[in-house]
């Protein structure tokens, strides 16, 4: 209001650089994208894919070359080849980001913890044969329990980094930070699909942005409670969710709205800011073990099915890629049985 002091968190960037650049000084920026050139574009500090990312590179032109060699690594066994295919993303955009690079564990196996540690383990290990250390990789897995838990254990036992993904709730953020997980990716655009839907509503100012909302009490709970967790707000739909949320540790954008905010020159207003958090005192402090986690997801109908279809979703993809490597296989068993066939032939002249 009018003749009111600025709130500290409210605070103006410096004018006459593009929006981006403003966000860059008072977030770390990082490109939601499995497509390399637009990484190098953007210059993020950090990257993340997803099986869906993985999945719309692969179909790119420019990229087959990383699919070929997977299929020639993996020797016909689709699991290998799933999983060289992402480590092959993440190895070229190592080479253009300086930070970590987020790598996907198989969505299906969300609610295997032990399954979760053993795949996580597997793609490090082809991260290594890359000569990639494991400090530049964070390894992705959705917030259920179990997931979390396989966190905990990659973390703790391994000092493997994990990127704790699908976040639409305080449960879930609490349980990532009580199980030392790096960083937590609670998403803002699915949780504003979900409510627009349920209130039946066109759009929402960006402050009263459900998503927007809920990213901001992870926000403060995290800086309040002195958790170290990093909090990356991800799943945008429009840039006035991106910068209601100027000041969060880190922030994952798409190209296109990478684009929109390097195109415009519109002051950046910090929104988020550590010391403004620590000062709240509207977030109770909670300690979540597996009842709580399972009973106070349970209660909230939108992380309930948000959480479910976003790795329903992602297994989807993961199929449809399945599909591609299945048919490359296929291509490569018939392209050697013609060669053989031409080689028999040769010698019958011979």
């Amino acid at each position: 209001m009018a003749g009111e002091e600025e709130e500290p968190s409210a605070k103006k960037q410096k004018t006459g650089s593009t929006q981006l650049e403003q966000l860059k000084e008072v977030t770390t920026i990082v490109a939601d994208t499995g497509d390399i050139e637009a990484i190098r574009k953007f210059k993020p500090q950090d990257a993340t894919t997803n099986p869906s990312l993985i999945y719309k590179a692969a179909m790119m032109e420019e990229y087959s070359h990383l699919v070929d060699d997977a299929v020639k690594y993996g020797k016909g066994d689709v699991e290998v080849i799933m999983d060289k295919l992402a480590v092959n993303f993440g190895a070229e955009i190592t080479k253009i980001v300086p930070g970590y690079v987020s790598t996907e564990v198989d969505a299906r196996l969300s609610f295997d913890a032990d399954k979760t540690v053993q795949k996580a383990l597997r793609i490090i290990e082809l991260y290594k044969e890359m000569n990639i250390s494991k400090d530049r990789i964070l390894i992705k897995v959705a917030s259920t329990y179990e997931g979390i838990q396989a966190a905990k254990v990659l973390e703790s036992q391994h000092g493997i980094s994990c990127n704790c993904t699908l976040i639409f709730s305080l449960v879930q953020a609490v349980a990532c930070a009580q199980a030392s997980a790096t960083l937590i990716s609670p998403f803002v655009g699915r949780i504003m699909d979900w409510y627009k839907k349920a209130d039946n509503v066109d759009s929402y100012q960006p402050s009263d942005d459900p998503g927007v909302k809920s990213v901001t009490t992870i926000y403060d709970y995290y800086k309040k409670y002195d958790h170290k967790t990093i909090v990356m707000g991800a799943s945008f739909r429009n840039t006035g969710e991106i910068l209601e949320l100027a000041g969060c540790d880190r922030l994952t954008i798409a190209p296109a709205l990478l684009e929109q905010l390097s195109s415009s020159s519109d002051t950046v207003d910090k929104k988020l800011d550590e010391a403004a958090s620590k000062a709240k005192d509207s977030v109770a402090k909670i300690d979540v073990d597996e009842k709580t986690f399972r009973w106070m997801l349970n209660e909230d109908a939108m992380a309930t099915e948000k959480l479910a279809e976003g790795i329903r979703n992602f297994t989807k993809d993961i199929v449809k890629l399945e599909e591609i490597v299945k048919k490359k296989i296929e291509d490569a068993a018939s392209a050697s049985e013609n060669g053989d066939k031409a080689m028999e032939e040769d010698k019958k002249e011979d």
